[in-house]
């Protein structure tokens, strides 16, 4: 089983646009507001004045919201069609923002589509497919990380609403969303997987507090938009809760996977973008007497850094390919090994164009110390990486038995005797013949 290594014509025309548009017209917001809250800050008068004319040259081309299918307003695309254009939308903090592919609104929409009423849809999905509003999906706890077996926020039910008490913490964007989906437990008594829930938490909802807002490092203090929140016992309508109790492991598999995936997809832009300026560098750059990519070691750091590049888009490719085939278990697999490696090869790949760049790499004037920061990150959203390598490991070992008896299969002594039992006419021909 294997991607065919081809992209039909119609649609390479399609990619050839989105190069051209993000990097003349996309790219360029990057650099004009860099802040990294501004893609996402809707309430700014600016941003729609910024944004709209370009979002409806995105429309034009009918490239809007992709991984949507034609009843949310998207043409449906595989995961491997996205995945070769999110290569040019990692590009640009603002491009998935103005193609309407932005995390976590887009997986937040997938949730909306498949577990909202048609009131929550029409409030919240209609919006948020536009672009007119942001989410914020809340699921972490100070004490606990990622790991629902650990949360202490939890939902009750008082008559007909229910009661949302705890905290959560890196909750992104929620000091400006219009609306939050929250993990919460609402019974305790029971394994997580069956008392974990996800709810529906308008962003004004009297009793949400912000406790402080969080950055990414180099932030001051202080400052950020992933805030640690409180919710002093929220009170939501009944019908806020989505998917019925119980529900939030297989609710959250319909954005996460996604995710993950997306995420590794525009990483594999960021890498590209890394070993694009290494090499400039060492080609314009001289040391001790020659050009810099003249040099050995510098040549093993190319070397490495497009192999690395390479394996890592041919594994995304294919982890894409098994979505679009249906191979749920292949993918879950690959899904949790491109979760791992990008983060790896981020890593290996930025360090060595910022270290090729000397003191300039290390300033704040190339981008590539704001791309290490991101290195971490890569390794801890949608799951710490040590989560996915156990799945992976997992799905490994089903794929092979133990032995049976004192020696593994592959004793060479045993094999030897088999062998020679096998061929045992021909030995002792060639013994007689001596």
């Amino acid at each position: 089983m294997a991607w065919d290594f081809e992209t039909d014509p119609e649609f390479q025309a399609k990619l050839d646009w989105m190069d051209m548009f993000v990097r003349e017209k996309v790219e360029p917001l990057d650099l004009a507001f860099p802040g990294n809250v501004e893609p996402y800050n809707r309430k700014n008068p600016t941003y729609k004045k910024v944004t709209a004319p370009l979002k409806e040259e995105v429309r034009k081309q009918g490239l809007w919201a992709c991984h949507l299918g034609a009843d949310l307003g998207g043409p449906g695309f595989g995961q491997v069609k996205l995945g070769l254009m999110n290569e040019i939308l990692g590009r640009s903090a603002w491009a998935p923002n103005v193609f309407g592919c932005q995390a976590p609104d887009s997986g937040n929409a997938e949730i909306l589509a498949h577990y909202g009423s048609d009131a929550q849809k029409a409030k919240y999905l209609k919006p948020l497919l536009d672009g007119e509003i942001v989410s914020c999906f809340s699921m972490t706890e100070p004490h606990a990380g990622a790991d629902p077996r650990e949360f202490k926020c939890r939902a009750w039910k008082e008559g007909n609403e229910w009661v949302v008490d705890g905290e959560k913490y890196f909750s992104s964007h929620a000091d400006f969303a219009d609306f939050i989906i929250a993990m919460v437990i609402t019974d305790p008594d029971v394994p997580v997987h069956q008392g974990a829930s996800m709810v529906l938490i308008p962003g004004d909802a009297p009793g949400i507090e912000i406790l402080r807002n969080v950055g990414i490092g180099g932030e001051p203090l202080g400052e950020g938009h992933h805030p640690h929140l409180r919710y002093n016992r929220v009170r939501i309508p009944e019908e806020n809760l989505l998917g019925g109790p119980g529900q939030a492991f297989a609710i959250a598999q319909t954005r996460l996977g996604g995710g993950r995936i997306h995420h590794a997809m525009r990483t594999v832009a960021g890498v590209k973008s890394a070993l694009k300026m290494m090499c400039e560098r060492v080609l314009s750059r001289r040391t001790q007497g020659e050009q810099l990519a003249r040099k050995q070691m510098v040549q093993e750091k190319i070397a490495d850094s497009f192999m690395e590049l390479e394996q890592f888009r041919l594994l995304v490719m294919y982890a894409a390919w098994h979505i679009d085939k249906g191979h749920k278990a292949e993918a879950r697999t690959y899904i949790a090994m491109v979760k791992v490696q990008m983060a790896k090869v981020l890593h290996d790949v930025v360090y060595r164009a910022l270290h090729l760049h000397g003191a300039l790499g290390c300033s704040n004037e190339m981008p590539l110390m704001k791309m290490w920061t991101g290195v971490p990150v890569m390794g801890i959203a949608d799951g710490p990486t040590e989560v996915h390598k156990v799945t992976i490991a997992k799905a490994v070992l089903k794929q092979y038995e133990p032995y049976e008896g004192l020696w593994p299969n592959e004793f060479l002594p045993t094999r030897v005797e088999e062998a020679r039992a096998q061929f045992a006419e021909y030995l002792e021909h060639e013994v007689g013949n001596q």
